[in-house]
């Protein structure tokens, strides 16, 4: 192990999966505008989209930090081939969670590492979750507990908490379903010297 690790991300889930995994790094969040990026790339499919995000906030932390190795990543959402975005307010899940009912989602993870400013390597892992046909009762319960998950993801789910009772199958590694597929880093880092191999 070489150098710096950096994680160019806020979110939480994406810490705790390195720490559990014993991965020393430290985290500088990018302040890449994504709502600009994917308008200016709207042509892009959710999975692109993906790792266009990705690369952007890896690149941009990578080009402050020259000397560190930067994992840049992000995780689109893909519902009968429409990209959606976070939920501005949680009275908007009731809607977005209605009709995701019964159907298959997608979720897409990009992946950057980048070095001097420059992407070094990059992964796209997808996962398809189908969302059972819950009750409105359910719904109900859900919407009353979820609080901070509503919004905090673009699926108004946390799968790794209550969100899990949406589900009726799962097709996708689960670091994949949470946002960085853990095996796919690591060896990645193990190439770039950064864990011993």
């Amino acid at each position: 192990m070489t150098g710096r690790l950096i994680l160019a991300s806020g979110s939480q889930i994406r810490r705790q999966i390195l720490q559990d995994a014993g991965i020393e790094f430290e985290i500088i969040k990018s302040d890449v505008d994504e709502g600009r990026l994917k308008q200016e790339n709207a042509a892009l499919s959710p999975s692109a989209m993906a790792v266009l995000l990705g690369q952007a906030k890896a690149v941009q932390v990578s080009s402050r930090h020259p000397d560190a190795l930067v994992l840049g990543a992000d995780q689109t959402m893909e519902l009968g081939g429409a990209l959606l975005d976070k939920l501005p307010r949680r009275d908007l899940a009731r809607q977005r969670l209605s009709a995701m009912r019964g159907q298959p989602h997608q979720l897409h993870s990009g992946l950057v590492l980048a070095q001097a400013g420059q992407p070094v390597w990059q992964h796209l892992q997808s996962s398809t979750l189908w969302v059972r046909d819950f009750s409105d009762a359910f719904l109900d319960h859900y919407l009353a507990r979820a609080g901070d998950e509503l919004t905090a993801s673009v699926g108004a789910y946390a799968f790794e908490g209550l969100g899990a009772q949406l589900f009726e199958r799962v097709e996708g590694d689960f670091h994949a379903v949470l946002g960085l597929p853990l095996l796919p880093v690591m060896d990645a880092l193990r190439q770039h010297g950064w864990l011993t191999s």
